[in-house]
């Protein structure tokens, strides 16, 4: 059987850049593709760390821009936006939402990204696409782009609309963020290359929900780093 090609949805945040190392365990940096997407967002630092952590894993890095999809959002992510980047956890969050995803939930951003990259990854000959969701993004509605429920419904759309050539993995999906953590401590991930912060300052703000989310992840594996 030929060696499989993945292509790899990479942030440059803890749980994209765990799964880019775990993608170049199993199949192998040459058969190893990693794609970033700019939807807007009010900074770059997440992009620019994507860039290392291509470099340290030696992949190839592409980058798409789909900004122009999101221009109609008030999301507080987004750079068109006037809404604050709340800090506080998601918990907190949550308790004021009455249901509904948190306001740095970019809307369907993961559909989007999902069906975007589908499409690169088969023009470069990738059986495999993979994506870092976690169980502690997807909790309490927050991010239901992030659900498991959510990436079945997704690999099986990818799935048949590839013809069969194309599945999702999303092998985090059922684990939090701490165990993300752990399996990036065995894969010996370059975690001071990350960026995870909402805001796009020199240094990470710390009281954002992912910087809070973060910081416990990394404590719970004896890593203290934001």
């Amino acid at each position: 059987m030929p060696q499989e090609k993945a292509l790899v949805l990479s942030s440059g945040g803890v749980d994209s850049t765990t799964l880019l190392a775990l993608a170049c365990e199993k199949y192998g940096r040459e058969n190893v593709v990693a794609l970033s997407i700019y939807y807007g967002q009010k900074h770059k630092k997440e992009l620019e760390a994507a860039d290392k952590t291509a470099e340290y894993y030696n992949v190839e890095h592409i980058a798409l821009d789909l900004s122009t999809i999101f221009r109609y959002s008030d999301c507080s992510l987004l750079a068109g936006s006037s809404a604050e980047i709340p800090h506080e956890s998601y918990a907190e969050q949550l308790e004021k939402t009455d249901g509904a995803p948190v306001s740095t939930y970019v809307p369907f951003r993961n559909g989007l990204f999902l069906s975007a990259a589908a499409s690169v990854a088969l023009s470069k000959g990738c059986s495999v696409l993979m994506y870092g969701a976690h169980a502690d993004d997807a909790a309490g509605n927050a991010y239901p782009d992030c659900s498991e429920a959510f990436v079945n419904a997704m690999n099986n759309a990818v799935y048949e609309g590839s013809g069969g050539q194309l599945r999702i993995s999303a092998p985090f999906a059922g684990m939090n963020k701490a165990a993300v953590v752990a399996e990036g401590k065995r894969l010996g991930v370059p975690y001071e290359l990350t960026w995870s912060c909402y805001e796009g300052g020199e240094e990470p703000c710390r009281v954002c929900g992912t910087c809070r989310d973060r910081r416990a992840a990394f404590l719970a594996n004896g890593i203290d780093l934001y």
